[in-house]
């Protein structure tokens, strides 16, 4: 506990503070701030041995795994499906639509992984390139909505048992295999509204991703930042360090002494220009 009370009176004692209760002048022969500095240091110092890193903000996020995610697993139903379906129900040459259907497809998937991969170095970017692909969905989700309406053909909407059914099973079923059987078979009116029910939900998905990154961005923020905090961190440390092996390296009293009363009047010069740089002291 006394340590505690030294560390406190020496940090508010170095900020300029005025402390709620009062030490004596002296202690153990020697003058109080310099003793207590001396006990801040070497406190900071052996509570720092070994495990410091730990306090050290990481500037490589985890990130990565990308294939363990479902919207990462309907993104890719939704690019073979897509193939498929243009196999099966466009013509294979001189129809623009299937290289946009596909190639969106493709960016949709292609982005989410990319996001994934980057995210530990950049949020910044994952937000961006989930957004991408989240607007590309919406880009194929336009294209089959057009096929269906060009084909006078319908569109499953809120009610009908078909789409109920399809919402069931797309729930509990995300990986490509247990799709393939369907847009093998099924005609090209149920293939599209099968893949418009994959693409509702993994909109939904990417929405939900999107918000979460965007509250990751705000908590990690940027890679300069990161970078930064832990050179601060390090920096900090190498400080604490140094101060102790100078004060350590005194021979006598007095030479302790005069090394904490040193650092003691930089420490108040440089809280006093630091203050007077950002305005804090009064006219």
């Amino acid at each position: 506990m006394l340590y505690l009370q030294m560390v406190c009176a020496i940090s508010f004692n170095l900020i300029g503070f005025t402390l709620p209760f009062r030490f004596p002048t002296t202690f153990c022969g020697c003058d109080v701030l310099s003793f207590l500095l001396f006990c801040y240091i070497e406190i900071r110092f052996l509570l720092g041995k070994g495990a410091k890193m730990a306090d050290i903000p990481k500037i490589v996020l985890p990130h990565g795994g990308f294939r363990d995610l479902i919207v990462y697993q309907k993104s890719e139903t939704i690019y073979q499906g897509t193939v498929l379906f243009c196999q099966r129900f466009l013509a294979s040459h001189g129809d623009r639509t299937v290289d946009q259907m596909v190639q969106a497809a493709r960016s949709c998937k292609q982005n989410i992984a990319e996001g994934s991969a980057a995210s530990g170095t950049s949020k910044e970017t994952e937000l961006k390139l989930t957004n991408v692909a989240r607007a590309t969905l919406d880009e194929l989700m336009e294209d089959y909505r057009d096929w269906l309406k060009a084909h006078q053909a319908m569109i499953w909407e809120k009610g009908n048992p078909k789409l109920e059914a399809a919402r069931e099973y797309s729930s509990k079923h995300n990986d490509w295999e247990a799709w393939k059987s369907f847009f093998t078979t099924r005609p090209a009116e149920v293939c599209a509204n099968l893949m418009l029910t994959i693409c509702n939900q993994t909109a939904y998905m990417l929405d939900k991703m999107i918000q979460q990154q965007e509250a990751d961005f705000k908590a990690y923020g940027g890679i300069r930042e990161r970078m930064h905090a832990a050179r601060t961190a390090i920096r900090g440390e190498q400080w604490d360090k140094a101060l102790y092996s100078r004060m350590a390296s005194a021979n006598t009293l007095d030479e302790l002494n005069a090394i904490a009363d040193d650092v003691i009047r930089q420490v108040q010069r440089n809280r006093y220009t630091i203050a007077k740089r950002k305005c804090w002291l009064k006219s």
